[in-house]
C-alpha cells in the first residue's frame, strides 16, 4: 500500500475507556554465575486488554488502516523506557504484524496490515491490567505516516499481502522500530532494523533525523538521512539489525546490534557469536566508539538449542557511568548480564571496524587475535524466575534492584498459512502483551 499523505496528526490521548476496551570476566564467553542469595522473584503481572487495531491506528491517523483483519494492538513490547511517573512507561511497537509463508522454496514477509504506522505508546499498569494512557504516531517530515514496509528492493525482504500471494510496493520511509529512549527535551531516539538506522524524533512523533550506515545509498525518504554510521554496518543479518538502545548518563547513546553481521559472508555471521554495540554523541551527531560483545554459547542462554543463529540482543539499559544491562536470549529464553565500556575496548577506526580478513565474526577467540571483547557478569537467567513471559524485548531498571520486562507478542500473529482463517481473519495465538516486575536478590544500580 502505498503511504498516503494524510493531514498532519495530533498526538492522541486515548480516553480510558476506549484504552481498557479497544567482578567482571575480560574477553570470556562464559559469565560468572550470579551470587548466592534470595532468588529473583515476580512481583506484579499485568496484561494488556484487546484493542482493535484499526480502531487505535485510525485514531491516532484517519484512514490508516481500512482492514485490521481481526489484529489487536501488540508488539508493543520491543522496547520499555521509564516515563516521567513512577510505575508509567513509554514503549514502541515494531514495524506491526508480520509474518512467514513458504511458498515454493521462498519465505515471502507477509504484511496483514500495511497501513499500520510504529507508534509510540505510553502505558502504565495498574493492578493487572496495562492502560494506554497516550499514543504518538511516527510520520516524515510532511505529515504522512512512515509505515512498516521495507524500504529497499534488493536488500530487504519483499512485502507481500497476509496471504503471501500479491507484492507490496517499498516504502523508503518505512522503519522496524525497537529500542527507545526519551531525552531530556521530550524527543525521542529509537533504533531500527532496515537500515539498520537511529532514528531522531520529535515529541510529536516527526522524524527529525535518520542516521544510516555509510554507503547505505537510502532515496526518496521524506526526512532527512545521513550516512553517519560505519559501513561494516551494511553487513547486516535481515530482520537482525539494531535492536537495544541507552541513554547514558553523559546524553551519549548506545545501540546494539540484534545479531553478529554477516561479515564478510552468510554462514560466517549463522555462526558467530560476537556482535557489535555502538555509541553515538547526540551532541556531535555521530559515533564515537565502537564494541565487541560476546554471547556465551547457545546452549547455556537456551538448554537444549544448537543453533547459534537463535542468539540475540534485544535490550540495553543503562545502570549508570559506564555501566549496561545487556540482554542475551532466544524466543524461548532470556539472561542479563553487565557490562562496563572502557575505553580499552573501543574498535572503532581498527581493522576489527571492517571486512578485512580475518573478520571480527571469524574469530573464535578475539582475545587470541588481539581484539577487545567486553568483559560481562551474569546478573539474572531469567529461565529460573518462575513467571517471566517468553520473548521479553523490554527492559528497565526501577529503583536499586527491580527490574519492569514486557513481551513482545507479535500482534497475536504466527507463522505459516494457518496465521488466517478461510477469510481472511486472524487466528489469533492468545499470547498476551504481558509487562511483569521481578524483584532481584541484589542491587544493580
Amino acid at each position: 500500500m502505498n503511504p498516503r499523505l494524510l493531514r498532519r496528526p495530533a498526538v492522541v490521548a486515548l480516553p480510558l475507556t476506549t484504552a481498557l476496551a479497544l567482578s567482571v570476566v575480560i574477553g570470556t564467553a562464559e559469565a560468572e554465575p550470579a551470587r548466592h542469595g534470595s532468588p529473583a522473584r515476580v512481583l506484579s503481572t499485568s496484561t494488556l486488554p484487546d484493542i482493535p487495531l484499526a480502531a487505535f491506528s485510525n485514531g491516532l491517523l484517519p484512514g490508516s488502516v481500512d482492514d485490521d483483519r481481526d489484529v489487536d494492538l501488540g508488539g508493543i513490547g520491543s522496547d520499555l523506557y521509564p516515563a516521567e511517573r513512577r510505575g508509567e512507561y513509554w514503549t514502541v511497537t515494531d514495524r506491526g504484524p508480520n509474518g512467514q509463508i513458504a511458498v515454493g522454496k521462498d519465505k515471502r514477509r507477509t504484511f496483514p496490515v500495511p497501513g499500520f504506522d510504529p507508534a509510540i505508546v505510553k502505558v502504565r499498569a495498574v493492578g493487572d491490567r496495562i492502560e494506554v494512557l497516550r499514543s504518538i504516531p511516527l510520520t516524515t517530515a510532511s505529515g504522512a505516516p512512515v509505515t512498516g514496509l521495507p524500504n529497499q528492493q534488493g536488500r530487504d525482504e519483499a512485502p507481500y499481502t497476509y496471504d503471501a500471494s500479491t507484492p507490496l510496493p517499498y516504502n523508503p520511509n518505512g522503519l522496524d522500530t525497537e529500542g527507545l529512549v526519551r531525552d531530556k527535551d521530550g524527543g525521542f531516539w529509537l533504533v531500527d532494523e532496515y537500515g539498520p538506522s537511529l532514528v531522531h524524533v520529535s515529541a510529536k512523533g516527526r522524524v527529525l533525523a535518520r542516521h544510516v550506515p555509510e554507503g547505505l545509498n537510502l532515496t526518496g525518504a521524506d526526512y532527512p538521512v545521513i550516512e553517519s554510521l560505519p559501513s561494516v554496518f551494511l553487513k547486516r543479518k535481515t530482520n537482525r539489525g539494531f535492536e537495544g538502545l541507552a541513554l547514558l548518563p553523559d546524553g551519549d547513546l548506545v545501540m546494539a546490534l540484534q545479531s553478529p553481521l554477516l561479515n564478510p559472508d552468510k554462514a560466517t555471521g549463522e555462526d558467530s557469536r560476537t556482535t557489535r554495540l555502538l555509541r553515538f554523541s547526540t551532541r556531535e551527531n555521530r559515533v564515537t566508539a565502537e564494541y565487541a560483545y560476546r554471547f556465551d554459547p547457545v546452549g547455556v542462554v537456551e538448554p537444549g538449542q544448537t543453533k547459534t543463529s537463535e542468539l540475540k540482543i534485544s535490550s540495553v539499559v543503562a545502570l549508570g557511568g559506564d555501566r549496561l544491562l545487556v540482554q542475551e536470549r532466544t524466543d524461548k529464553a532470556s539472561r542479563l548480564y553487565e557490562v562496563r565500556l572502557r575505553r580499552g575496548s573501543d574498535i572503532l577506526g581498527s581493522r576489527w571496524d571492517t571486512t578485512a580478513a580475518p573478520t571480527l565474526e571469524q574469530l573464535d577467540d578475539e582475545t587470541a587475535a588481539d581484539a577487545p571483547v567486553l568483559g560481562k557478569r551474569l546478573v539474572v537467567d531469567l529461565n529460573t524466575v518462575t513467571g517471566v513471559p517468553g520473548k521479553i524485548e523490554g527492559v528497565a531498571v526501577e529503583g536499586p534492584s527491580t527490574l519492569v520486562l514486557l513481551n513482545d507478542n507479535d500482534f497475536g500473529m504466527t507463522d505459516g498459512p494457518q496465521a488466517f482463517d478461510a477469510n481472511g481473519r486472524l487466528v489469533d495465538s492468545d499470547v498476551d502483551t504481558t509487562l511483569v516486575r521481578v524483584r532481584l536478590p541484589r542491587p544493580v544500580r
